[in-house]
């Protein structure tokens, strides 16, 4: 039985630093009231309020949503309000030795970039990530920069071995997060676990990133059931097939029916 459902956020649930639009704001709220739902991605915990929060419609049911910003290194859960219950934040040191490698890699790498929106790394306290084109950057110009991963793979590659102690994820559309080590989706999907009483074969995970390299992947590599999507369209007719199972024979979260 599937007692928990996992998304990513940004190419999954929503278009890059998108809002929600309304059809998927109504999906996954009908799915909060069948099944507890969690989503996981690299934004940072404004950008989720923004993103999800802000768009979510009235009969979601919040004590179902667990949300984990800068890939599970922030646990937010619903009570009267959101409450932190963790973060798993550097220290200056490890701060400033990841932005210096990010600088000594963008500084030797030929990415020709002719224009920016806003900066291209951002301190999420508990991640600090590159955004190639800036973290302001329109959504058209994003989804032409790097479309087949080739810039940031290289990027990566740098990065892997300037900092081999922390952990090193493509993300979103331009994007690259580093973390601290061993502190990925695996990790957040533990923590999941951990804090919710559920088992990793009573999970789902949907991701537009699931491939060796991205920060999707750590999700499947922790032996969740993992589902890739092509964008959030995609999603929608996952989390409808979903809901026609779970929804269609709402006693089977009760009874134990499988999905």
């Amino acid at each position: 039985m599937k007692k928990l459902i996992v998304f990513d956020l940004d190419g999954t649930l929503a278009a890059s630093k998108s809002s929600l639009d309304s059809e998927m704001a109504t999906l996954l709220s009908m799915l909060t009231q069948i099944v507890q739902v969690s989503v996981i991605s690299g934004g940072n915990w404004p950008q989720f309020q923004k993103q999800l929060v802000a768009n979510l419609g009235p009969g979601a049911n919040l004590s179902n949503l667990f949300l984990l910003p800068t890939c599970g290194t922030k646990f937010y859960k619903y009570e009267s309000d959101w409450e932190l219950l963790y973060a798993e934040d550097f220290s200056k040191e490890q701060r400033d030795l990841i932005v210096e490698s990010f600088q000594k890699v963008i500084a030797e790498s030929d990415l020709k970039i002719e224009q920016t929106w806003g900066d291209q790394i951002e301190d999420r306290g508990s991640q600090i990530t590159f955004s190639a084109l800036g973290q302001k950057a329109p959504l058209e110009e994003k989804e032409k920069w790097d479309p087949d991963f080739a810039k940031r793979k290289k990027m990566k590659a740098c990065l892997e071995k300037l900092i081999p102690d922390f952990s090193v994820r493509m993300g979103g559309s331009t994007s690259i997060d580093v973390t601290k080590p061993g502190i990925d989706k695996a990790y957040g999907i533990r923590k999941l676990c951990d804090l919710l009483g559920v088992g990793i074969d009573e999970m789902i995970f949907v991701g537009d990133a699931i491939f060796p390299g991205g920060n999707d992947y750590p999700a499947k590599e922790a032996g969740v059931f993992s589902i890739q999507v092509r964008d959030p369209n995609e999603s929608k007719r996952v989390i409808e097939a979903i809901i026609a199972c779970l929804g269609g024979c709402h006693d089977s979260v009760v009874t134990g029916r499988q999905l």
